[in-house]
């Protein structure tokens, strides 16, 4: 129990959150530092200081979730792991890196979870269903909630409570990379797409939460909390990994994907008697009760709200028609539902309130909504950043699909950089992006023509090499190469796409994945080994870049 509320303080030209996050990270990563020079002693490599590594997964659902386990499970065998001080993801690598750090770094436990989630069809449903419910009791809630515990844990067959906070322990020993969790603030989506701002980025740490452009954090424990003029003016509990890896990783598909497959879920929720006989107390005719009320929803929506719009660009609101129809075709008997015991954890009036908040969160296309710490707070120049009550923050992937953006600011002095990109598309997509971005910004970052992106695009090999005068040294790793898919990558691809649903994973589409990103490490360990020691004499030759392959 505080007993005063925490305040913003001005810091140079900057505003840092309370508790200091920014200091507690770089106590950890000096404490990290030592044990990474033990690594890199067991490697044969030979440093005064240790250099700074960061591993960089990307986005990419399910398969990057897979994939990226995979790289951290080989790298954890081939003692690679030990020498690197950050970890970063973007949407299906967060799940991943989140699990490392669950497991307290037993990546063979989390590979026999791995093993044993896919051996069955199974996903606690009911059990999903109620922590969307309770979500839903939030003044916050928005279709993040119901992504998280209704998509990304059956995605993932996982549903964990844990919280970020919970791997502070293992950060603040060094004993496991820091890890950075990435998004962007989806309100500023226009000036991302018309100067690719800084600002748009936002990460999630142990300690912190917050703008790194803007040197705006807040402890992760009153992330979600409300603040107003840097005070804190009421608590809210912490959010799970499951509601975070929902918000890290909401951006699988396009967003008519993700609005039909949100869609679906909710018709078919209704017409599952043993579901709401475990879940919702007194219910006796779920689609008779929950249709009246969203009939009336349905056009106060039409005449008050605007809705998604068709390719037109007129409000479209097929989605609410279509999802009352069927209700209204559930047969009588399938709707019928027994008396419940009132101890239940639901309710009717819970039930109703769910689907009314899901209705009116998919007819604004509201995702990510949380309180802004850093309302009316008179410290801040940019009125766009202060003026606002709530945030809206999405998967970064919808920036670049990887997070160079939080481990390239100097104040983190990152030497060598290993991005493993899991996309299904052009692998080389997120070095484009991320050359736009450091362009724009004057950051340092290796410069490749464009005519050689698509050379190597047309027939990845399973590593590249890019380097300049300045900044640091990117490793690049495809998932699906040459080296390991030969000329089978389109095949590849095909049977591991983004939005392929969870139920279609099984063991025997799973393990092949694993192996092939853990090849990707293994192949390419002298390669690593090698920019590890240029890193640690702090060595950076003349401008190149080039294929490992090729080396």
């Amino acid at each position: 129990m505080h007993t005063s509320p925490p305040r913003l303080r001005r810091t140079e030209n900057f505003l840092t959150a309370v508790h200091h996050g920014k200091k507690e990270e770089k106590v950890a990563v000096e404490r990290r530092r030592l044990h990474v020079l033990k690594a890199l002693k067991k490697l044969h490599i030979e440093a005064d200081k240790a250099p700074v590594v960061a591993v960089l997964g990307s986005g990419g659902g399910l398969r990057a979730h897979i994939a990226c386990l995979g790289v951290l499970s080989e790298m954890k065998e081939q003692g690679l792991l030990d020498a690197v001080t950050y970890l970063a993801g973007v949407s299906g690598s967060t799940w991943a890196i989140s699990s490392l750090y669950t497991s307290d770094g037993d990546m063979e436990a989390v590979e026999a979870d791995l093993r044993h989630q896919f051996s069955r069809q199974e996903w606690d449903l009911a059990k999903s269903l109620q922590k969307t419910i309770q979500a839903a009791r939030s003044e916050n809630y928005s279709l993040t909630d119901f992504w998280a515990y209704l998509v990304i844990s059956k995605q993932t067959r996982e549903l964990p409570e844990s919280h970020l906070s919970n791997m502070k322990k293992p950060v603040e020993e060094g004993t496991l990379p820091y890890p950075i969790f990435a998004a962007i603030d989806n309100d500023l989506q226009p000036s991302w797409q018309e100067a690719k701002a800084q600002e748009t980025w936002f990460e999630f740490t142990p300690h912190h939460a917050g703008f790194p452009a803007l040197g705006a954090y807040v402890s992760i424990t009153h992330f979600g909390s409300k603040f107003k003029k840097g005070r804190l003016v009421r608590t809210h509990p912490e959010r799970d990994l499951s509601f975070l890896r929902g918000l890290w990783g909401s951006a699988l598909g396009n967003t008519e994907v993700n609005r039909n497959y949100i869609f679906d879920q909710l018709r078919n929720l209704l017409t599952l008697r043993d579901l709401w006989r475990r879940t919702v107390a007194g219910v006796k005719n779920v689609g008779r009760l929950i249709f009246a009320p969203l009939l009336r929803l349905q056009q106060s929506l039409q005449r008050e709200r605007p809705a998604l719009e068709d390719e037109g660009g007129e409000p479209n609101y097929n989605w609410l028609t279509e999802m009352l129809e069927n209700w209204t075709r559930t047969s009588l008997e399938k709707q019928k539902q027994p008396d419940e015991d009132p101890e239940s954890k639901g309710s009717v009036s819970d039930l109703w309130d769910f689907v009314r908040k899901t209705g009116i969160c998919a007819s604004k296309w509201e995702w990510g909504t949380t309180h802004n710490f850093l309302y009316k707070h008179g410290g801040i120049r940019d009125k766009t950043m202060s003026s606002r009550k709530h945030l809206h923050l999405v998967d970064a992937g919808l920036a670049i699909n990887t997070p160079f953006p939080l481990v390239l600011p100097p104040t983190r002095e990152v030497d060598l950089i290993l991005s493993f990109d899991f996309s299904a598309g052009d692998p080389f997509e997120t070095i484009r992006a991320t050359t736009d971005y450091c362009r724009r910004h004057k950051i340092p970052f290796p410069h490749v023509e464009e005519a050689k992106l698509d050379l190597w695009s047309k027939a990845p090999a399973s590593c590249y090499i890019l380097k300049e005068e300045t900044g640091p040294v990117v490793m690049h790793f495809p998932l699906f190469n040459t080296d390991a898919c030969g000329d089978n990558i389109e095949a590849w691809s095909d049977t591991y796409d983004t939005f392929k649903l969870a139920d279609t994973y099984t063991l025997d589409v799973v393990m092949p994945l694993l192996a092939l990103a853990k090849m990707n490490v293994r192949e390419n360990k002298k390669n690593i080994l090698r920019e590890m020691r240029h890193a640690a004499m702090l060595y950076y030759p003349k401008r190149y870049t080039q294929s490992c392959s090729l080396v």
